[in-house]
């Protein structure tokens, strides 16, 4: 492994020429064939290194461009159709029907989740596949086959996801990630790590250090309010780990090492004028990736498989770390990735958090809830009720329906639904009433764990700790 890969391409350049120069010294002077076969590696690995930070093939007497860049670095955006628009920060697609997510996983370079993989995590976990795997919801993956190969062979894995608190409530878009993670938990029975970003908030948003770390409490409780297993789960804010973990910002460190400006620029789309925190931050959403990251659970053993459930629009900061991860030692996370939650008013764009009437926050009463529903949900039904009887709606831009695919858990009704409403048997109206039906006891009962949820739980969550699993 080489000691440059935090270097640009024109230092990178010039190591390799002198360690071209030096394998060939070497061989002149005939020199013992182990001294001869380490340059060589390092010299493999240095072009290796190379290529992954400009794109190209090292040629002996072509120094790089200045700003040479791997594409594969490039912003998620870049190159892509001019509807859609997905990085870490914004999502949005003229198309009603919302992203694109074949043309995604083409862009992203990832692999489709096709029936084989359902079918086989049916079979390695012995548990019907979350509805979620069912219906494309989680679509795309990195790496899940050698997860799966792993477990086959009794090495287990851990699980990591995370949350970016930019507010005191999380809307029904947010549970996603988390209602899929604890069925990976509960059927693997495996340990999971969630990252609560606080900073990354404080240096992207206009807020202080203190709400940013109000949030954080306040997110975590409606985390653990999904049900996750205490014995099993450890919550952490950045704010509060880093600082406490010697273990963890070497691990950050590391990786700031090995990622140049030029990469994470390339990567993430930063400025000149962005601060430097936030052109560091990628670096800490990697950390957890590694499991000598958390000292107290899992030791000081750097061999445990990392699964990332996650939408993916957080895709970019994963392919950095994936690059980076072999280089510093660690083995690659692997990833499932989640389509986007819609907003109330279509697919064009993600649910927010900042927008009260693009969302259903996990606050809200019934009356609100109902309220945003019929006024807020876009439709695909007809304009009047006898176009709609003859003609049907679109079932495949009516939000109110896309909502049910992600709530609704049987399959026939979920179908039959689509069917009555694609057929003009079921009014817009009516297709409303069940979203309403569905949603709101989900919220409620969400709402009445959440009050069990003390300040002692929350700091049982997060205090770091060793964890009751076996791998």
């Amino acid at each position: 492994m080489s000691d440059c890969e935090g270097d640009g391409p024109m230092e990178l350049y010039e190591q390799l020429t002198a360690q071209g120069d030096k394998v060939r010294a070497l061989k002149t002077a005939k020199a013992d064939k182990a001294e001869v076969d380490a340059a060589i590696q390092l010299l493999l690995q240095l072009k290796v290194d190379y290529k992954q930070v400009t794109g190209q093939d090292y040629k002996a007497g072509c120094p790089p461009s200045e700003n040479s860049v791997a594409p594969d670095n490039r912003p998620a955006t870049e190159g892509a159709d001019d509807e859609d628009t997905v990085d870490p920060w914004n999502v949005s697609t003229t198309n009603a029907k919302g992203v694109d997510y074949d043309k995604l996983i083409v862009r992203f370079g990832s692999s489709k989740i096709d029936q084989e993989l359902v079918d086989r995590i049916e079979k390695v976990s012995g548990q019907r596949p979350h509805h979620f795997l069912r219906r494309g919801i989680f679509f795309s993956h990195r790496d899940m086959h050698q997860v799966l190969d792993a477990y086959e062979k009794q090495k287990s894995f851990y699980l990591y996801t995370g949350r970016g608190p930019s507010s005191e409530a999380m809307h029904v878009g947010h549970l996603i990630p988390f209602i899929f993670t604890k069925w990976l938990q509960d059927v693997f029975d495996i340990p999971l790590v969630i990252q609560l970003t606080d900073d990354e908030k404080y240096l992207w948003k206009d807020l202080t250090l203190e709400e940013c770390q109000r949030f954080a409490v306040e997110n975590a409780k409606d985390i653990i309010a999904c049900g996750f297993d205490v014995n099993k789960t450890f919550i952490f804010s950045d704010l509060g780990y880093m600082g406490a973990c010697p273990e963890f910002y070497r691990n950050v460190v590391k990786v700031q090492k090995h990622v140049t400006f030029n990469q994470v620029k390339g990567i993430f789309g930063f400025t000149d004028s962005d601060c430097i925190g936030k052109i560091s931050f990628p670096a800490i959403q990697a950390a957890p990736s590694f499991s000598s990251s958390f000292p107290k659970i899992f030791g000081s053993r750097k061999d445990i498989q990392c699964l990332i459930p996650c939408a993916i629009d957080q895709d970019p900061y994963f392919r950095m770390t994936r690059d980076v991860a072999p280089r510093i030692g660690y083995l690659k996370p692997a990833l499932l990735h989640s389509t986007f939650f819609p907003a109330l008013q279509g697919a064009q764009t993600k649910m927010s958090a900042s927008d009260a009437n693009s969302s259903i926050f996990l606050t809200d009463t019934p009356k609100q809830i109902k309220n945003k529903i019929n006024k807020h949900a876009f439709s695909g039904g007809k304009d009047t009720v006898e176009e709609h009887r003859t003609y049907g709606g679109n079932p495949d831009v009516d939000v109110s329906f896309m909502y049910l695919t992600f709530f609704l858990e049987d399959d026939e009704q979920l179908e039959k639904i689509k069917q009555d409403y694609a057929s003009g048997a079921l009014l817009t109206g009516e297709l409303k009433k069940i979203l309403f039906e569905t949603l709101q006891p989900m919220i409620s009962q969400h709402q009445e764990r959440r009050k069990e949820v003390t300040e002692e739980t929350v700091q049982q969550f997060m205090t770091p700790r060793p964890l009751n699993f076996n791998l």
